[in-house]
């Protein structure tokens, strides 16, 4: 049974559509980027991660390596079928709670912070912050500063295959609604999702009222962020 797409999201190409537009056969053939080794300069060596989205494990397998301990989150089922190694939890991530655990970093990757729906945002926020351990992180993936205006822009992988961001149309409260294409020589797939531009000023200030401050930029183009608790 194909799960309900949301509302403002849709995802074409073949195979299985998750609810937020992504394509399950699409994310197992992306390659893992800089994200291991962003996590391993953040975090202590063989920490207990809990990734939120982890979708097809393709960071997850990287910080399995790396000799960390990562229990995947991902609201579909047939992503989780594509993660090894590691505990798996089918869950939205705005509702999870698993009843007082708690782990040493936190990840919320994939630009999810930018939900449209700010109820979204503020629970996957809460979720982070109540299942930190005493002395944890929160690692945040922002959007680059020029993401919505920077339009359209492709870029092509040295693997073979072209990302296009197309466009980033606004549709009101401050939301766009942004269409993504992914090219390969024998299959194309789209995703449109909605998106919520956060300026650095405003990113900040969301955090706070979670609870949370930004502890450092992570990289110099401040999209990786570590956040831990304000005391």
């Amino acid at each position: 049974m194909t799960p309900e797409l949301r509302d403002g999201y849709e995802g074409t190409g073949p195979g299985a559509i998750t609810p937020d537009g992504c394509a399950v056969e699409l994310y197992s053939r992306l390659p893992v980027g800089g994200e291991p080794d962003i996590v391993a300069a953040a975090v202590p060596a063989g920490a207990h991660i809990l990734e939120l989205g982890s979708g097809v494990g393709r960071v997850t397998h990287a910080l399995l390596e790396r000799g960390f301990t990562v229990t995947a989150v991902d609201e579909s089922p047939q992503m989780l079928e594509r993660v090894r190694g590691a505990r798996t939890i089918c869950s939205p991530i705005e509702t999870l709670d698993l009843g007082g655990e708690t782990f040493d970093a936190v990840m919320l990757g994939s630009f999810l912070v930018h939900a449209g729906d700010e109820d979204v945002r503020r629970g996957m926020l809460r979720t982070c912050v109540r299942h930190l351990a005493p002395g944890g992180c929160v690692l945040i993936q922002r959007e680059g500063e020029d993401y919505h205006t920077d339009l359209p822009r492709e870029r092509v992988d040295p693997s073979g295959f072209t990302v296009r961001i197309l466009s980033a149309d606004p549709v009101g409260d401050g939301v766009h609604s942004v269409h993504a294409e992914y090219a390969f020589p024998d299959a194309v797939w789209t995703q449109t999702f909605l998106s919520r531009p956060l300026t650095r000023e405003q990113f900040e200030r969301v955090l706070e009222e979670e609870g949370l401050r930004v502890d450092r930029y992570l990289t110099e183009d401040r999209i990786w962020v570590r956040a831990v608790p304000m005391t």
